[in-house]
Order: C-alpha cells, then structure tokens, then sequence
C-alpha cells in the first residue's frame, strides 16, 4: 500500500492531538473497566497477564505483575485479591519454588473481555490498514518510544515525590 496524503500539522498540532488522544483513550479504559466490574489499575494488570500469555511467557509472578503495571508488591496483593474475587484470575502455585505464586487468567474473563475489547480492536486495525507499511513503523516506533519517555517520567516523579516526602 502507498501512503496517503496526510495534512500538515505542526508539532503543537500533533501535541495537542496527542493529549486529547489520551484523556480520550483513559475515558475509554474507565468505561471498560466498569463494564467489566474493575477499576482501571485492576484491569492494567490483568492486561498484563493477558499480554504475558498471549506472548507464550510463564505465568507472572507477583512481582513480575508489579513491575510490568509498574505499581508496588504491596499494591498488587490487594489487585490479585480483587481480580481473584471478580473471577478474572487464579493463583497457581510455582512449580520451582513453592513460597511464590504465578498468576493464570481465568478463561471465562479472557471470554468477557476478548467480546468488549474485540469490536474495538477490528476498528483500529481497520484504521491501521489505512496506512502504509512505512508508517505502521513510524507510529509503532513512535508509540514505542513515547511510552519509555512516559514511564521514565512517572519514575522520575516519582522518585522527587519520595524525596520531598524524605526531607519532611
């Protein structure tokens, strides 16, 4: 496929698109997560979970899940407790090491949420098809690159939070 004409914007432009993309895109999690009973983090972590399996990796660990929906152990207890609840995960012993868990969807959440998420995701990859090869690369490398610079600026905040809280 050949690249279409796309408009000229500028990088204000493309800025301002961009925040009005996520308040966008963070309205559309909420509404999910509520149509499935959860709450935003909650549902964050069982992605992870979806996303570990589905790229053939071993079951998460709990500090595996930490560390992926970069929250903290301690939050994650009370996550894994909700999801377990809500019936969207199961905790499976480790085979290797009996003090730890590993995390495993249940397969009747993955049903729940592949039927909410679906209809979306066809729209977006119907959209995706509308550009080229080329440009699939540009916004993957784009998308890529911007959610490091993301978490490595929550990290940062982070850290001058736990800084400030020190001097206190």
């Amino acid at each position: 496929m050949h690249a279409k004409p796309r408009p000229a914007a500028t990088e204000a432009e493309a800025l301002s698109a961009m925040d009005f993309f996520i308040a966008t895109a963070h309205l559309g999690q909420q509404e999910m997560a509520q149509r499935l009973g959860l709450n935003v983090t909650d549902l964050l972590c069982f992605a992870c979970v979806i996303k570990a399996a589905e790229e053939g990796a071993e079951l998460l660990t709990a500090g595996d899940l930490a560390e992926h929906a970069h929250v903290t152990t301690g939050a994650v207890t009370g996550i894994l407790n909700r999801l377990e609840r809500a019936g969207f995960v199961t905790r499976v012993p480790d085979p290797t090491d009996r003090r730890r868990v590993r995390v495993a969807a249940q397969p009747d959440a993955l049903t729940r949420v592949y039927a909410l998420y679906g209809p979306y995701y066809d729209r977006l990859n119907a959209l995706f098809a509308d550009y080229s090869p080329d440009e699939i690369a540009v916004l993957n490398d784009w998308f890529t690159r911007s959610t490091t610079l993301a978490l490595d600026y929550i990290e940062e905040l982070r850290t001058r939070d736990a800084g400030d809280t020190d001097r206190k």
